[in-house]
């Protein structure tokens, strides 16, 4: 009997492993199945694509986390509950995806938080940017043919994505740059976003213009894209300053190659891994590295049709070199000494507006001061100038200087150690030529992590507009204090600059705040209030600041040409010949 049942078992043990070799059989062929019925629903998963923006859980790319990046706690991202958003390498973007260096070559980008690495950027040159000029100029043929509508489409789409990968995109920037997360948030992201849906907004609105020169003659004017164009961004900020390039570009119908600067190259490519499906491939080309390694062969390249800079005023003549050898038109933004003036009247009441002003005098630590129209000239007419500079000189003092990805942080860090010894050179400069200082003229010493940060106490200077501190451009936080008596002089010492790019007027009389708009010699006059950027305003300045303007429609100019098709409809012939 033991025999039999022992028999019957190895039966069914057979039995049982042929079923299951019956049932993987089956499995297979079920697979093969449906694999052939979902590539006949393949084009339906393009309208998905394009009806909707995934999040970012979806488009994102897989990051290296802060642990396996073996950065420190400072660095750590998690109380703002966004994931470290980079990955430990990126190369290229090119034609459509990321690309390896043709060099091989990368190099490490730290973050100016505390000095670290969080992650490594592509080395490019010469090869790199044909590269991308090949794959911009097989892309412009039919992006410059797209209809308006189209990219209207897809430029808010983008702005769509990016608003909803805003969180993450501001700590990359915090990250990348230095800047505090709060200015990321409120700031940088938010003019970002407006930036791609304002031009999303006013191609539809455009018309072109037809003049009737005689019954029989018309003269159309046609705007055309001027093709594939090179933009170059500078470090202060980096996705907008990109955003100020790109999306007036796209919108006229050109296509780009942009190199980020390489003390922040990062962050762009973070909003590529977002955005880049949302345009066909080749429109947008990021090209990363150097200066003269692969900023000077894009700038110099007779394959672009226009150049776009903005940066050190030096680098802007070169850049203007290289557009005259090729005969191409150039935007230049460039750098400033921008007067801030505060009229005696300011101290009339103590009330709201006199709480405005003051802040309106500390804006000079937006950023860092690491912005080309900081208020780094303030203005104040004598008969105010004890009382307001005490109520400036404690606000300043005010401010919290710490680990830029906490909230309640309001001045960063410098964009790079460079930068921050520059700065530093500058405060030896202030202290030796006789200026006073009323607040801080020293480094920012942290601690927690942050202790190999680049950090700059925010520093006020008594001084005059003849000194270098007061003429040349710091890039930093720090102020020149210069007493005025009345509107003439006033007048006088903020002219009295190389630059022309912004300037501020705070007074309660309209009268003087309209002449002073007027007779300032700069491209932006804000009035009772400073640094707004919206995207419907013209940028740019005067003298060495620049030439042509970023934002507003007018941009759309700058990245176009007039076609004009001069058509008679008569039939007879003029009789000369």
């Amino acid at each position: 009997m033991v025999k039999k049942i022992k028999k019957t078992k190895k039966k069914k043990k057979k039995l049982v492993k042929t079923s299951r070799k019956i049932k993987r059989k089956k499995k297979v062929k079920t697979k093969k199945v449906r694999t052939k019925k979902s590539a006949t629903k393949k084009p339906l998963k393009k309208s998905r694509r394009s009806n909707n923006i995934k999040s970012n859980k979806t488009r994102g790319v897989k990051k290296m986390s802060a642990e396996a990046l073996k950065v420190s706690s400072a660095l750590d991202t998690s109380h703002l509950k966004v994931d470290f958003p980079y990955k430990a390498k990126y190369g290229n973007y090119i034609n459509g995806k990321f690309v390896e260096p043709l060099s091989g070559k990368y190099f490490d980008n730290p973050s100016p938080i505390s000095n670290e690495i969080i992650c490594s950027v592509a080395r490019s040159n010469e090869k790199d940017v044909e590269a991308a000029l090949d794959a911009a100029h097989a892309a412009f043929p039919e992006w410059g043919k797209t209809d308006i509508t189209t990219r209207s489409v897809i430029l808010n789409k983008i702005a769509d994505v990016l608003e909803q990968n805003k969180d993450m995109l501001a700590v990359a920037e915090c990250l990348d740059n230095g800047k505090p997360i709060r200015e990321c948030m409120a700031a940088d992201i938010a003019l970002v976003i407006d930036h791609w849906r304002y031009f999303a907004g006013v191609i539809r609105a455009e018309e072109g213009s037809v003049a009737e020169i005689s019954n029989s003659q018309y003269s159309y004017n046609i705007p055309e894209p001027l093709g594939v164009v090179a933009q170059i961004v500078p470090w202060n900020f980096p996705l907008l300053m990109a955003t100020w390039k790109l999306a007036p570009a796209l919108a006229a119908g050109n296509c780009s190659v942009l190199k980020p600067a390489e003390q922040t190259p990062a962050s762009i490519m973070v909003m590529m891994e977002l955005i880049g499906d949302l345009l066909p491939p080749g429109v947008v080309n990021i090209v990363s590295g150097f200066g003269l390694e692969a900023g000077k062969p894009l700038a110099s390249s007779k394959r672009v049709a226009k150049v776009a800079f903005t940066g050190e005023t030096t680098t802007g003549r070169l850049i203007m070199q290289y557009a005259a050898q090729n005969i191409i038109p150039i935007t230049l933004e460039l750098g400033g000494k921008s007067p801030n003036i505060f009229f005696e009247d300011i101290m009339d009441k103590d009330d709201d507006f006199l709480d405005k002003c003051v802040e309106g005098f500390v804006m000079f630590n937006l950023n860092q001061g690491e912005v080309c129209t900081c208020p780094s000239r303030a203005l104040v007419q004598e008969s105010i100038y004890d009382k307001f500079m005490e109520k400036c000189i404690a606000r300043t003092k005010a401010v919290i200087q710490d680990n830029p990805l906490k909230m309640e942080t309001m001045i960063g860090a410098q964009a790079s150690v460079e930068q921050m010894e520059k700065i530093k050179s500058y405060l030896d400069l202030g202290k030796k030529e006789g200026a006073k200082v009323l607040a801080g003229g020293e480094v920012g010493k942290l601690n927690s992590g942050l202790e190999k940060g680049n950090y700059i106490q925010p520093t006020i200077f008594e001084t005059n507009n003849k000194s270098r501190i007061s003429q040349e451009e710091i890039f930093g936080p720090v102020v020149s204090v210069i007493k005025f008596k009345d509107e003439a002089e006033a007048l006088e010492i903020a002219n009295d600059t190389l630059y022309g790019l912004g300037a501020g007027v705070w007074t309660r009389n309209g009268n003087i705040a309209y002449r002073m708009g007027r007779a300032i010699q700069a491209g932006i006059v804000w009035t009772n209030c400073y640094h707004a950027y919206p995207a419907h305003s013209p940028f740019g300045g005067y003298k060495q600041s620049g030439v042509g303007r970023e934002t507003h429609k007018m941009m759309l100019d700058h990245y176009r040409q007039n076609k004009n098709l001069h058509v008679s409809y008569a039939e007879k012939k003029l009789g000369f010949f």
